[in-house]
């Protein structure tokens, strides 16, 4: 049996995406701009990249708050230039990469924007279609207010009276009568 090496990641259970990249490096070589392929993870918070997926320390980690990610075909003349995506982190800067197809590019991107919008929400989005079918129990319409203690009210009655038989009869056993 071949063991699985853990990743050295604080929040393990929140891996939201996880794959190989191909990361722009800052330095240009004197060959022109250099890619390297990068094993990364997208976390709720953070985003890391190793050099491979056995790696145990990340060769960089930036988190995604305040971050945005787009698609950026400009980043690349080849043919993958239809695969390639950024994500720019105000104040630090921007991190260029390269899926391995444009439909994993754009996954990547789908992910990392609904987890940008999930952080900066309290509430769970909806379709406007469907609020009117929920009514709030605080709601400021005293009808369904009214409504709802009088519900309340009358539940509260049927526990107090069917409250004497609230035991379970046992098979082969008689509830003593008194």
């Amino acid at each position: 049996l071949e063991e699985m090496a853990p990743k050295p990641i604080p929040d393990t259970g929140n891996i939201l995406k996880q794959g190989y990249l191909e990361k722009r490096s800052r330095e240009h070589s004197f060959f022109g701009t250099e890619w390297q392929k990068r094993w990364c993870i997208l976390t709720r918070r953070t985003f890391y990249y190793y050099a491979n997926e056995k790696s145990k320390q990340p060769k960089g980690t930036f988190p995604t708050e305040n971050c945005s990610a787009r698609l950026a075909f400009h980043l690349r003349k080849d043919s993958r230039k239809r695969c390639c995506f950024e994500l720019i982190c105000p104040g630090k800067r921007t991190y260029e990469f390269t899926a391995p197809s444009p439909a994993e590019a754009e996954d990547w991107v789908d992910q990392i924007q609904f987890l940008l919008k999930d952080l900066s929400s309290l509430t769970i989005p909806c379709d406007e279609e469907d609020e009117e079918l929920y009514n709030d129990v605080d709601s400021s319409d005293s009808v369904n207010t009214t409504s709802y203690n009088m519900t309340m009210n009358q539940d509260e009655t049927n526990i107090e009276m069917e409250e004497e038989d609230i035991y379970e009869v046992l098979p082969g056993k008689q509830p003593n009568k008194q």
